[in-house]
């Protein structure tokens, strides 16, 4: 059994993670249309940049994804100059298509965020939400990121509790599809709504932490189905992983059918980089 959180095996990320946006669009798809509670996290990242009135300075969106961040952000900051940065060129491509459906254009960067390739000290804002738990550092991606930030600027951090989704690893394990599914590190490992705090004072100076609970009713065994083909925590049979058809089968020969609910914490840290830090 794999002892290491599956957000943080590099071959994993840097491979069929993201090397499309497919499986982020499932799993997003499938969780959203589960959800019964809880804000829309890219309105939520993009009210605290308008708190932090970067104006018409650089912001940052570290690990865009599928780019709901830097579209929410684009529209809340029209002043701003918005970099959209992810290590992955799918990624990249999704975001760029996302703003163009809106008529909207953004800059974007391929880069690692324990490197990016820009200048010292000169960012107005920073956003790296729901990424950080893929690194074994998150230190020194967080220091990076201060290196790119103006003294005083802002940074906002979002992740998950390291427990999310709890409920689906107990089903998981009794419907027999990976036994050892609740041992398993959460995905959250790294990075999570337990350490962020600490893991963020020292590098920056916090100033506001906020915990959300969200809930999710997954209609069916085919939707759920639909979000644990997407998961790479799980370890499933061969003939099953990545594959919500013959999920389904399963889940239905084994469990009793019907709604399916689970739970996670979403949390929100904002923080400044101290000015006489270099």
């Amino acid at each position: 059994m794999a002892d290491t959180s599956a957000f943080l095996d590099q071959q994993l990320v840097n491979g069929s993670l993201y090397e499309s946006e497919q499986r982020l669009a499932n799993r997003t798809g499938a969780l959203m249309s589960a959800k019964i509670t809880g804000r829309p996290t890219a309105e939520v990242i993009a009210a605290y940049a308008a708190t932090a009135r970067p104006g018409n300075g650089l912001v940052l969106d570290i690990g865009c994804g599928r780019g709901a961040s830097t579209l929410a952000l684009t529209q809340a900051l029209p002043q701003a100059t918005l970099c959209a940065i992810d290590a992955s060129a799918a990624l990249l491509d999704a975001t760029r298509s996302r703003l163009r459906t809106h008529g909207l254009a953004v800059h974007t960067v391929r880069a690692d965020f324990h490197h990016l390739p820009l200048p010292t000290g000169h960012a107005a804002l920073a956003v790296a939400a729901f990424c950080l738990y893929h690194s074994p550092t998150p230190q020194a991606a967080l220091r990076e990121i201060a290196r790119c930030l103006a003294p005083g600027a802002t940074v906002i951090l979002a992740t998950k509790a390291a427990d999310s989704y709890a409920s689906l690893d107990r089903l998981v394990a009794k419907a027999g599809l990976d036994p050892d599914a609740t041992c398993r590190p959460g995905l959250y490992a790294a990075f999570h709504s337990g350490n962020l705090r600490s893991v963020t004072e020292g590098i920056f100076t916090v100033t506001a932490v906020e915990h959300e609970a969200h809930r999710f009713r997954f209609r069916d065994l085919a939707h759920v189905a639909a979000y644990l083909a997407t998961s790479p925590k799980y370890r499933l049979p061969d003939n099953l992983a990545g594959n919500a058809d013959t999920i389904t089968d399963h889940l239905k020969r084994t469990l009793a059918e019907g709604p399916v609910e689970t739970a996670s914490v979403v949390s929100y840290l904002t923080a400044t980089r101290a000015q006489g830090r270099p």
